[in-house]
């Protein structure tokens, strides 16, 4: 039997058949919707509990949201999606369990920490370029409060934030992969390696993911012939303003220039200054939202129309800070393009 290898170089997939983003959904908190992508957002919430009795319960409420409402868009019934890629930073993942228990729809449970977006839609695209599905749902899910209290501080608290801190974003996004219609397509996924360059510092995450951000983008051009300047925007995860930076100087050293197409989402999803969100904002939520609001609603419009998301996570836990470990990092990086 011969088979046909899609991979690139290293790292990189191509795809004969490029799965279609038919349709997608944000929904965020109070917060986030006071920043400057408020307008691109499908649901903002005035209140970040949705009436239920823990923070936790809420994000679950959130992706559940976001999951209904984006079939509801694509104009399909639960029993029409062949599988449910989710994730999110609880432990054992239970937003996206407990979420993924109110549906009959096979479910792949991930963990690749703020780059679970990613993540998610990197496996579930090549579960459909592989022809073994027809439709299929990529999600996840941060909530700051949720997130808060299991890696910093209770609530109450009332920690000082230093100038290097992130917010994490109470937000879910979902999208839904078909085959059909004139939509954006996944045309490249490069999974990315893990980074580790000693950083400890938990409330600097920019520093500690951007390495492993420059590592992912690098490969991606080298295995694709592809320069900064083919994509309109390079949209990394959630560096913030100190993490961006760092990565627009690190791969530099390897001969790119990425500042003209570079934004972060962690970066522009608040007013920083006004907002008080120090370097910007976080989760998993972070490039969940911005993708599924902003960037696919330019793709749609044909304001931009070639993406490389490149979301970005730091694969640590409160366990192994507390133990001194390093903080390693990991980002996948998705190409996605529309005629």
């Amino acid at each position: 039997m011969q088979i046909h290898n899609k991979k690139l170089g290293s790292q990189t997939v191509k795809f004969d058949n490029p799965p279609k983003i038919i349709a997608a959904y944000s929904i965020v908190g109070p917060k986030e919707g006071q920043g400057p992508l408020s307008e691109y957002f499908d649901q903002i919430l005035n209140d970040d509990t949705l009436g239920k009795e823990s923070y936790e319960k809420a994000e679950s409420q959130m992706m559940f949201t976001a999951i209904s409402e984006t079939l509801k868009k694509a104009k399909l019934k639960e029993k029409d999606i062949d599988y449910l890629f989710s994730g999110d930073l609880l432990n054992q993942i239970i937003s996206s369990s407990f979420a993924a228990r109110e549906f009959s729809i096979p479910f792949f449970g991930l963990y690749g920490a703020c780059s679970t977006m990613s993540e998610s839609l990197s496996l579930a695209s090549i579960i459909m370029d592989g022809g073994f599905a027809k439709y299929v749902i990529a999600t996840t899910s941060s909530h700051f409060s949720s997130a808060e209290r299991q890696f910093r501080f209770p609530l109450e608290y009332g920690s000082q934030r230093s100038k290097t801190a992130q917010w994490t974003v109470t937000g879910s996004g979902a999208l839904i992969l078909g085959n059909e219609g004139n939509y954006p397509v996944v045309t490249h996924v490069t999974t990315g390696k893990v980074k580790d360059f000693g950083q400890k510092d938990a409330n600097n995450m920019g520093a500690a993911m951007a390495p492993a951000a420059v590592d992912t983008m690098v490969n991606h051009f080298k295995d694709t012939g592809r320069k900064p300047s083919d994509y309109d925007l390079i949209a990394t995860g959630d560096l913030g303003v100190i993490g961006r930076e760092l990565a627009d100087k690190l791969i530099e050293e390897f001969g790119y220039d990425i500042r003209k197409q570079h934004i972060d989402c962690g970066e522009i999803i608040f007013d920083n200054e006004k907002q008080k969100t120090e370097s910007g904002g976080s989760g998993c939520g972070c490039s969940a939202v911005v993708f599924t609001g902003y960037l696919y609603k330019k793709l749609m419009k044909r304001e931009i129309k070639k993406v490389l998301l490149v979301s970005t996570g730091a694969l640590m836990s409160t366990t192994s800070s507390l133990q001194g470990e390093t903080i390693p990092g990991i980002a996948h990086a998705v190409a996605i393009e529309i005629k």
